[in-house]
């Protein structure tokens, strides 16, 4: 579906939301597919968009003491993803064993769900909340996402 068909006022909401995250906008409507058609989901995001969902990871990082930096988190969602909102990894180790890695920062179901951070989606494909439950994971374990430098 494409937006032209939707009301003219989910139109505009979906619009504004989208800056703010895709699960915000598939709330307002219900359904993700005419948020983002399925040719979307390849498509790295632009620098601009990474910036702000990074800024605003760390926004609620510092909020709830997670720590990490901007490059720290730049580097690893770059190496993960390369910005695709949508990664999904469908050959390594953990999708062998049917949790594949999934999102900019490539986390797995049971990550996600133990290390979600509070006050964000429960949505693993929602920027704020992939980055947030993967640094809340990386700080847990290696001290921070900082000293991520390789697959963790």
């Amino acid at each position: 579906m494409q937006l032209s068909l939707l009301p003219k006022q989910a139109t505009s909401k979906i619009a504004r939301c989208l800056a703010g995250g895709l699960a915000t906008a598939t709330v307002l409507i219900g359904v993700s597919t005419a948020v983002v058609p399925a040719q979307a989901s390849a498509a790295p995001s632009s620098t601009q968009r990474i910036d702000g969902w990074i800024k605003h990871a760390l926004l609620v990082m510092k909020a709830k003491g997670i720590p990490g930096s901007y490059d720290g988190i730049h580097r690893n969602l770059m190496r993960e993803s390369s910005g695709d909102l949508f990664a999904i990894n469908l050959w390594d180790s953990n999708a062998q064993k049917g949790i594949p890695s999934k999102g900019l920062m490539q986390v797995i179901d049971p990550t996600f769900r133990t290390y979600h951070v509070d006050g964000t989606s429960w949505d693993i494909y929602d920027p704020i909340a992939n980055i947030t439950a993967a640094c809340n994971y990386a700080a847990q374990r290696y001290g921070s996402i900082d000293n991520v430098n390789g697959p963790y």
